[in-house]
């Protein structure tokens, strides 16, 4: 074996280590890789009203795409497999939000949907395998992630509505004004003070309006149904328990749930 070689083994070895390993080291990394991801979705809401500054957007967006391409290229060695890798629905979407930021000005229409990565990122077994050693508890997972899929539900709209209708209709003149919109669409406020105009502007708020109630119903249901812990069942595979069940609801195998509270 190649000098070479050995030195792929190697990183590969060590990046599997910090992506997918247990050591304080691992987590730290993880961690600190988790917080740089929601500082890049802060500033993915908030480029719309920082594209005016010029200069420093640019900067600020390409050593943002300089980021994402190390940390995928990252990824992809850590995992091992790449054709299993690149198959992945949520890679897509992180290729598709590093092309916005490498063409920005080409693609800065569809920007609104870097948003997106806030949903993979809540999404991922990455997020959930380091979040989780501290915050190992089903309902708030379950409800993370509907919180995580209607705001990303809230703030691609007003995206694409400030991308779309600013400057271009009466009544939207800036991203505040798009994000209103959205909200009293959601809410099926409807104050009537800011529409959009024509057909596609009422089917697009007809779509707010279903999309956004479902996603709150499902928001609000996580919060309120009963607590379950996932522990998959060896027999039928039920994955959702009662935390105190002894018998599964479904084919009535014994179950030893571990109890972390005693």
């Amino acid at each position: 074996m190649g000098q070479t070689e050995q030195t792929d083994l190697r990183l590969r070895a060590r990046l599997r280590a910090l992506y997918h390993g247990s050591s304080p080291t691992a987590v730290r990394f993880r961690y600190a890789i988790i917080l740089i991801d929601l500082s890049i979705i802060a500033f993915f809401i908030a480029a719309p009203l920082m594209q005016r500054q010029g200069l420093t957007f640019y900067l600020v967006d390409y050593g943002v795409a300089a980021f994402l391409s190390l940390d995928l290229a990252a990824r992809a060695l850590a995992h091992g497999d790449l054709k299993s890798w690149v198959r992945k629905p949520i890679v897509w979407v992180d290729l598709f939000v590093l092309a916005t930021l490498l063409f920005p000005a080409w693609l800065f229409n569809l920007g609104f949907l870097r948003v997106v990565r806030l949903w993979t990122l809540i999404h991922s077994e990455f997020f959930w395998r380091t979040i989780g050693r501290r915050y190992d508890d089903t309902r708030v997972e379950s409800v993370t992630r509907a919180a995580a899929s209607l705001l990303t539900f809230v703030f691609v709209v007003t995206g694409f509505v400030y991308s779309s209708f600013v400057g271009r209709h009466d009544g939207i003149d800036g991203y505040v004004d798009a994000l209103y919109f959205t909200v009293t669409s959601l809410t099926t406020t409807g104050y009537g003070d800011v529409t959009l105009p024509g057909v596609w502007g009422k089917l697009l708020s007809m779509a707010v309006m279903l999309g956004g109630v479902s996603l709150f119903i499902g928001l609000i249901q996580s919060i309120l149904r009963p607590h379950k812990v996932v522990h998959p069942c060896p027999d039928c595979g039920l994955r959702r328990h009662e935390p105190d069940a002894v018998h599964c609801k479904a084919c009535g195998r014994m179950l030893n749930i571990p109890d972390d509270g005693v």
